[in-house]
């Protein structure tokens, strides 16, 4: 490509792109400013304008009382149903002047109805964009996508869009048999980002599915949705590159290479990616379990491709990378069922009953909430050994529910011991000192020798 013909080429495109300009802008003024019916589709325009502005003004209360009613609706039903009340005037102008077209252009010549088809075409992509921006979660990107789609649907109308192309398409770099243009560019970009939006939304689709799906496991769920998502995404990302014109099998090499490079300085994330397929297959945590790692205690919120949140009583949540679930031990709670037993020791005196305290601990552990009784879930009070000052026993006990926590039933159990032994009279023990004052010149080794 020789590069002295581009600044000469570029001017030439230029100069052509503001004379098309100029020449349907001066058809569009000549058009307004000769009298005829021009003037008078231009008065017809401002009339529908104004008779959508009284129509929302004397239908907008009763609108919003029927929309009100709507509550049973699904959501994104009702959200569609709050823009378009916000854009009630354009829609009532979309109606009148597409009504007012459709009857002009059989009842008289189409050219006393073109000013009103051209607005009435661009007020009705204007509101369809609009709607269709919403599902563009960025406030930025959301911005670009209405005024892109905007300039384009007005070019369009205008029968501009050859002449645009033309221009956008001579704006080119040409690199062996690599091509790009700025034309290239807008509908890869335009491309890129339709695809991603599908991507999000068949993402998120796919994830609600998997969960309303109670045949497949939690963990299975995660891993579904986390591969859907790697294949969306993929393909949005190789239809990009193929859209720009870069042939896939010249960059293999140099992918593989970088990739090589990233492989070794990454490898701790490559290792947390790895342990979190890991995870995900062999089904050993899932959401909501509940597990112990080191000094960390608390139910599993979401199994991530790096990390797994973890959930914690006082509400802290940690992101404990999946590298550490693989090579470290982890206590989960309820691996294969959600029932936890507790056991809590304590001791009597030597002058109480032994059958008296195993009975009223059985009796009093009974009455706490969140206790499990019954079946294999019974609680047990047993004797330990006969301690020093004490009779020791521990009790254990069944609980379905470890994500409330366990110090807090373990509090409440002990509390309903003493409230019950304090009724039957029976007595902790716990150990007792006795000091002796020594008169004054008199040892300690005297006393032991008489």
């Amino acid at each position: 490509m020789n590069q002295d013909l581009i600044p000469s080429t570029l001017s030439d495109l230029y100069n052509n792109m503001v004379g098309a300009f100029s020449v349907q802008f001066g058809k569009m003024v000549e058009l307004v400013v000769t009298p005829g019916w021009r003037q008078y589709q231009l008065i017809i325009i401002l009339f529908l304008w104004a008779l959508a502005f009284l129509l929302k003004a004397l239908t907008q209360s009763r609108w919003e009382a029927w929309a009100r009613a709507r509550s049973g609706w699904p959501k994104w039903r009702l959200r569609v149903l709050v823009q378009l009340m916000r854009r009630l005037t354009l829609v009532y102008f979309v109606i009148l002047s597409w009504s007012l077209y459709l009857i002009m252009q059989h009842v008289t010549w189409p050219s006393r109805s073109y000013f009103i088809g051209v607005l009435a075409t661009l007020a009705a992509a204007w509101l369809a964009i609009a709607l269709i921006a919403r599902l563009v979660r960025n406030r930025t990107l959301r911005r670009i996508f209405k005024w892109a789609m905007w300039v384009y649907a007005t070019l369009v109308a205008l029968n501009l869009t050859d002449d645009v192309a033309g221009f956008l398409d001579g704006v080119a770099i040409s690199i062996g048999d690599l091509h790009i243009s700025a034309l290239g560019i807008l509908k890869a970009i335009l491309l890129i980002g339709v695809l991603l939006t599908l991507a999000r939304i068949g993402t998120r689709a796919a994830e609600q599915g998997l969960q309303s799906n109670d045949d497949i496991t939690p963990s299975m769920q995660v891993l579904l949705a986390k591969g859907i998502q790697v294949l969306l995404y993929g393909a949005v990302f190789l239809t990009a590159i193929r859209t720009l014109g870069f042939d896939l099998t010249g960059i293999a090499l140099l992918s593989g290479a970088i990739g090589v490079g990233i492989g070794f300085g990454l490898q701790k994330v490559v290792s947390n990616l790895i342990s979190g397929i890991i995870i995900l297959m062999d089904r050993s945590i899932k959401p909501g379990d509940v597990i112990s790692l080191g000094d960390t205690f608390g139910w599993i919120n979401a199994l991530g491709a790096r990390y797994v949140s973890v959930v914690t009583r006082d509400g802290r949540e940690y992101l404990i990378p999946n590298e550490d679930l693989i090579t470290n031990q982890v206590v989960n709670w309820s691996h294969s069922d959600k029932f936890v037993r507790l056991d809590l020791d304590f001791g009597t005196s030597y002058d109480d009953d032994p059958h008296k305290v195993r009975a009223t601990s059985i009796r009093a552990v009974k009455a706490v909430t969140r206790v499990l009784s019954g079946g294999s879930h019974e609680p047990v009070c047993h004797i330990t050994g006969f301690g020093d000052s004490s009779v020791d026993y521990v009790l254990r006990f069944w609980i379905s529910d470890p994500t409330k926590g366990l110090t807090n039933i373990r509090g409440n159990v002990y509390l309903a011991l003493w409230d019950a032994f304090k009724e039957e009279g029976i007595s902790i023990p716990f150990p007792q000192r006795e000091v002796r004052l020594l008169p004054d010149g008199v040892t300690a080794q005297q006393i032991v020798e008489e």
